[in-house]
């Protein structure tokens, strides 16, 4: 069930790149060249294989805003002689798979039949953005940890929460946001529980603040500015400042309504359709899926740069549980499916082409 969809995305984003290279003669922008050659390690997946094989020292201070888990792994995978640059790419590919796993069976938990747990995990595997997860990126990693916290807070696992939380907290900025649905789930049925139940539930809300705070800690102690991958992180030229949601879309509907920057514009039908998704997030699954999803959503649409939104969106694994039962019947599920496939391959090509930022 999940290894088909992991297969396919990859020959897909395969074949994005052989046309993206067929195309550079065609092409004006001089990146397009450095994007193309650096194929599954291009945009941050160049920062991550640096940080695995050189660490943060040897790199500038952009370099900060990449949280350490998914260099770590890399390294650690290069040990075994494929080295860490490639061990990043077979990380981001193996959590991909992993990822994919845990949701049929976060799905199949939730009462939802075998039909919706394969839509669901073909729908993670070909989203328009989800050629990331075959980059060398942290987004599966993320995404793997996110689903397993879920599923180990739905069946009462805290402990299990905790130790993933923690890991979530490390391997991204917003990391801790999975804070979110523990939380929501450590709420439930509290009356008459035990203090050391309470206790447990507590530590498990917290670890993916604790898994931040370590990295914080780690750059404060090293470069002696502990929220240094923060304000890299909101730099004008990277994702920019926090604005008004309202304020950011404005600006991209304007440019698309009167033809100035209609690619930022663009953004605007992926955010109408998230905030759709959410909606029913909250109306067909549990609350905490609902909230962790408006969670994503919302602090991705409060950035002032609306590039990569659509990867940001992806992050909330929900919203493709909600694709896969609305589009309930035989042909609409394949439908859909399709031409998500084909939006991921387009955004793949302009992604090597440096035409879309990933």
């Amino acid at each position: 069930m999940v290894l088909p969809a992991w297969g396919v995305a990859r020959v897909l984003v395969a074949t994005a790149l052989v046309t993206g290279h067929l195309l550079l003669g065609h092409v004006d922008d001089p990146l397009a060249r450095v994007t193309t050659r650096q194929g599954l390690l291009a945009w941050d997946g160049a920062f991550y294989a640096d940080l695995a094989q050189h660490g943060y020292a040897a790199l500038p201070q952009p370099a900060l805003r990449f949280f350490p888990l998914t260099p770590l792994l890399g390294r650690a995978v290069g040990w075994v002689g494929v080295g860490p640059r490639v061990g990043v790419v077979v990380v981001a590919n193996l959590a991909a798979l992993v990822a994919g796993f845990l949701l049929v069976r976060l799905v199949r938990h939730e009462g939802f039949s075998d039909d919706v747990a394969r839509r669901a995990s073909w729908l993670l595997a070909l989203a328009p953005a989800a050629f990331v997860l075959v980059l060398g990126y942290g987004e599966g990693v993320f995404l793997a940890l996110a689903i397993g916290i879920v599923l180990a807070a739905r069946n009462r696992h805290w402990v299990v929460a905790a130790v993933l939380g923690v890991l979530a907290g490390l391997s991204r900025p917003s990391g801790f946001i999975v804070a979110v649905p523990i939380a929501v789930e450590a709420l439930r049925a509290l009356r008459g529980i035990a203090p050391r139940e309470l206790a447990i539930r507590l530590l498990a809300v917290l670890a993916p603040f604790a898994g931040t705070g370590m990295f914080l800690w780690w750059v404060g102690d090293r470069f002696g500015d502990a929220l240094l991958p923060f304000r890299v992180q909101t730099q004008s030229n990277l994702k920019g400042s926090f604005t008004n949601p309202v304020t950011s879309i404005s600006h991209a509907v304007s440019g698309l309504v009167h033809g100035r920057t209609v690619g930022t514009g663009l953004h605007v039908v992926w955010m109408i359709a998230a905030a759709a998704l959410v909606v029913v997030c909250f109306r067909r699954l549990p609350a905490s899926y609902g909230w962790f999803s408006l969670a994503i959503v919302v602090s991705a649409m409060t950035s002032a740069n609306l590039d990569s939104f659509e990867r940001y969106a992806l992050s909330a694994f929900p919203l493709t549980i909600a694709v896969a039962l609305i589009a309930h019947t035989r042909w609409t599920g394949r439908l859909v499916i399709a031409g998500s496939a084909v939006a991921m391959t387009g955004y793949a090509t302009l992604a090597f082409l440096h035409a879309y930022v990933p």
